[in-house]
């Protein structure tokens, strides 16, 4: 451009000064002839430069998913091709799914069984508190039967001293005598066997109640509304269909498969380090990166121009999304050892500027990697941008040529 410009006013001194002669060449006149150039293009440029900021550096990056499957078995299915528009929730692959759906299959049936018991120690627990009521009910006859044979025993004994009273002084039987001593020795015999009873029908109680409070307390553990065997089984049982689920692995945005070497009959791993195909996004990410000095008076929403080598002569039109202000010259690793600058300084790094395609072109493809030009028109000094866009579209076209040898 700036050539052109010069050619143009080389061209009006010729013919004024030279091929008509209308104004007369001087040495003062020479001297600002040539002064007057070279000042006006140095002043325009560092003004666009401010203004209307240029960059030889844009590039298109797209995200790529890296597709690690979530279960491990045999691939048994692969519908994709590579290098072609899949779109969002298209099947990438297919595991095998037959391990998985027996299992699902077994945990259901666990559910039921396990529900099955759940429901029979509950009528173990209804049997328990049954049977602590008749063993209460034993005791309580036990005692008064030991009460009514302690009496029994009371009323033997005294029986029997009175009738040895009476056979000592000769007004009684020794037979009576012998009679209630007989009595009372099986009275005493009854208490005992009573009070042996006793104590086994009060075990029988414990016992009982034991296994009513112990049947109680794991029914009444609770999860999620169920009982907690069956909630722990129902747990295992949605990660296995959510496994089987996982046997169908979809494509996780409008993108495309580069390099698939995924094949039925493969075995695929859950490891997170051993990625089955690359997924790259058909979205992406315009950026510019600009020196620092050149985006002071850039701001969100300015308008901005990029070409790209990938469309010769094409303007692509974009605005200005955010300023990234943040590169890796401002971080500093995490070690034990103090910065060091060095001899030679690091070259000045320079920072991305986000750019958005207008609605004009939001439809047009930008290949992963894309490299071009652009510009941003700033809400500054507006009259003087015609000459970055004028250079911006004779870079376009020169991108019609290809400069190699061969």
């Amino acid at each position: 451009m700036e050539v052109l410009l010069l050619g143009i006013y080389a061209l009006i001194v010729w013919l004024v000064f030279f091929k008509f002669k209308w104004l007369p060449w001087t040495t003062p006149i020479a001297v600002g002839i040539i002064l007057f150039p070279i000042l006006a293009l140095t002043a325009t440029i560092l003004l666009l430069n401010v203004y209307a900021p240029s960059t030889h550096d844009v590039r298109v990056i797209k995200y790529v998913v890296q597709i690690v499957p979530r279960v491990t078995g045999r691939v048994v299915e692969v519908p994709v091709e590579p290098n072609r528009l899949v779109r969002k929730g298209d099947v990438l692959f297919r595991v095998d799914p037959r391990p998985f759906e027996y299992e699902v299959q077994r945990l259901q049936a666990l559910v039921s069984t396990t529900r099955a018991s759940v429901r029979a120690e509950g009528e173990d627990v209804r049997a328990a508190e049954a049977q602590i009521e008749v063993s209460t009910n034993r005791v309580s006859s036990i005692k008064s039967s030991i009460e009514a044979g302690r009496a029994r025993l009371k009323l033997g004994e005294l029986r029997l001293t009175q009738s040895k009273e009476l056979a000592e002084s000769g007004a009684g039987d020794q037979f009576d005598a012998q009679r209630w001593e007989t009595d009372v020795a099986q009275n005493r015999a009854d208490v005992a066997a009573l009070l042996t009873q006793l104590q086994g029908a009060e075990s029988e109680v414990t016992s009982s109640q034991a296994k009513a409070a112990g049947l109680r307390q794991k029914l009444g553990a609770q999860s999620g509304g169920d009982q907690a065997d069956v909630a722990q089984i129902l747990a295992q049982l949605r990660d296995a269909e959510w496994q089987l689920s996982e046997t169908t692995v979809y494509a996780p945005a409008d993108g495309y498969v580069i390099n698939l070497q995924l094949r039925p009959g493969s075995t695929v791993s859950r490891l997170p380090m051993n990625p089955v195909m690359s997924f790259v996004e058909q979205t992406g990410l315009i950026i510019g990166l600009f020196h620092q000095n050149e985006l002071r008076a850039v701001e969100p929403n300015n308008e901005a121009e990029i070409t790209l080598e990938t469309y010769p002569g094409r303007i692509i039109k974009t605005k200005v999304d955010s300023i990234i202000w943040a590169q890796g010259q401002g971080q500093l690793p995490v070690t034990g050892t103090l910065p060091q600058t060095g001899d030679v300084p690091p070259p000045e790094g320079r920072f991305a500027v986000k750019l958005l395609l207008d609605d004009h072109d939001k439809d047009i493809f930008l290949a992963a990697g894309a490299h071009g030009a652009g510009a941003i028109y700033t809400h500054h000094l507006e009259a003087v941008q015609i000459l970055r866009k004028v250079l911006i579209r004779i870079g376009a076209n020169l991108n019609w040529f290809i400069w190699k040898l061969h």
